[in-house]
C-alpha cells in the first residue's frame, strides 16, 4: 500500500503539464508525448491508453513528439473491455496527422470490430493512392464508404472523417479541405468493439500502418471544417483546463496496472 502511495505521489507532479478536464465528446486522444511502462497515455481525461504492441517509438512530430510505426506494430485499446458509454452512437469523427511510407499496401489508421464480426471502423491510406473513411453497423451492413483524395507518401498529411447521424452525411477532410461528401442513411453505430480495437493495425493482423503518426483523436461528435482547422492548428485540448480529479485518475489506472 505504501509503494503504491508513494508511486502516486511521484507520477502527479509529471502529470500536472498535461492532465485536463475531459473536453466534451472527445473520446481518445494521443498526441504521443508521454510513453509510460508500455502505454501511450490518453490525454481525452477518460484514461483510454494505448498498449504498445511491437515496435512503436518517439521521434520528432508535427507537433512536437509523433509515435513511429514499424511494420506490424500497433497500440491495443483492449475492445472487449472499453466503456459502452464512451463508444459513439450517432455521430462522430477520426482526425491524425499521417505520415506514411509508400509499402505497396494499405494503412489502416484506426479498426475496429464487432462482436458479430462486423468490420465497424475504417480510417485508412490506400494503396492505390487515395483515402478511406468507412463505418458499418451491426451485421456488416455499410453506412458509407468513401474514397477520395490524393496520398502524398512521405510527407504530413491531416486526415479527418467526420460521419454526422443528425444531419445525415458523411466526409473526408484531407489538410482541412473537404475532398468528398456523402447523404447517407441515419443508421445508429454498434457501441460494441468486443473483437478489438486498435490504432495502426487491423484486427486481422492486415493494413499496418507504417510511417508516422500524431494528434489523433475520436470524437464523440462529427467536427464542422472550422472545427477541424482549428484542431490542425492548435490540437483538441487548447483552452483546456487541468483537472485535478482527472490526475489523480490517471495516476490510480497506472497504479493499478
Amino acid at each position: 500500500m505504501f509503494k503504491r502511495l508513494a508511486l502516486a505521489i511521484g507520477l502527479i507532479l509529471p502529470l500536472t503539464a498535461w492532465a485536463k478536464i475531459p473536453v466534451p465528446e472527445l473520446i481518445i486522444y494521443y498526441d504521443f508525448e508521454d510513453f509510460v511502462n508500455g502505454f501511450v497515455l490518453d490525454k481525452s481525461g477518460y484514461g483510454h491508453d494505448g498498449k504498445i504492441m511491437g515496435n512503436v517509438t518517439q521521434v520528432p512530430g508535427k507537433r512536437g513528439m509523433a509515435a513511429k510505426f514499424e511494420r506490424g506494430s500497433y497500440l491495443d485499446l483492449d475492445g472487449a473491455n472499453f466503456p459502452k458509454e464512451h463508444i459513439p452512437k450517432h455521430s462522430m469523427s477520426v482526425c491524425a496527422w499521417v505520415n506514411c511510407e509508400n509499402t505497396g499496401g494499405h494503412h489502416a489508421i484506426f479498426n475496429v470490430r464487432g462482436g458479430d464480426g462486423t468490420w465497424i471502423i475504417h480510417p485508412e491510406l490506400r494503396a492505390e493512392g487515395n483515402f478511406r473513411w468507412l463505418l458499418r453497423t451491426k451485421g456488416m451492413t455499410t453506412i458509407f464508404d468513401i474514397r477520395a483524395g490524393k496520398v502524398e507518401w512521405g510527407t504530413w498529411l491531416h486526415y479527418a472523417g467526420v460521419y454526422n447521424f443528425e444531419e445525415g452525411y458523411a466526409a473526408l477532410y484531407i489538410n482541412g479541405e473537404e475532398v468528398a461528401k456523402q447523404d447517407v442513411q441515419k443508421l445508429e453505430l454498434m457501441q460494441d468493439w468486443t473483437q478489438g480495437a486498435r490504432v495502426g493495425f487491423n484486427i486481422d493482423n492486415k493494413r499496418p500502418f507504417t510511417g508516422l503518426m500524431d494528434d489523433l483523436c475520436i470524437w464523440a461528435k462529427a467536427l464542422t471544417k472550422d472545427e477541424i482547422k482549428e484542431l490542425m492548428e492548435k490540437g483538441p485540448l487548447a483552452g483546456a483546463a487541468v483537472s485535478p480529479s482527472g490526475k489523480l485518475a490517471t495516476v490510480w489506472g497506472l497504479i493499478k496496472r
